[in-house]
């Protein structure tokens, strides 16, 4: 088993850039696809980017392509977020995920491990 945390959230304005951290442990995160995901209020928990066990193949949802990249330390057993130009419609708590898929997945019923999460808002 694998236990998640988030860092890294906060205020923000429109345009700003923000990087959130996953620090695992339990386990090595080696044997797992890692995700994030993101949760505004009234909405449905929503994938927004995922990576492959050793970092070679990454999702990307079409709303934040191009402004937010995944990257992935198999030896210091984190994982991170970079967000760019970040916009208002951004705002949400996201979540750290781990799967035990081979493949890289978009839907949430295929993590298996999650994170607290940690809030994100942009200002306009």
């Amino acid at each position: 088993q694998v236990q998640l945390v988030e860092s890294g959230g906060g205020l923000v304005q429109a345009g700003d850039s923000l990087r959130l951290s996953c620090a695992a442990s339990g386990r090595t995160i080696s044997g797992y696809s890692m995700a994030w995901f993101r949760q505004a209020p009234g909405k449905d928990r929503e994938f927004v980017v995922a990576v492959s066990r050793l970092g070679g193949s990454t999702v990307v949802a079409d709303s934040v392509k191009g402004r937010f990249t995944i990257a992935r330390d198999n030896a210091k057993n984190t994982v991170s977020l970079q967000m760019n130009n970040l916009k208002p419609e951004d705002t949400a708590v996201y979540y750290c995920a781990a799967s035990t898929h081979y493949l890289v997945l978009r839907g949430r019923l295929n993590y298996d491990y999650w994170g607290q999460g940690t809030q994100v808002t942009v200002s306009s």
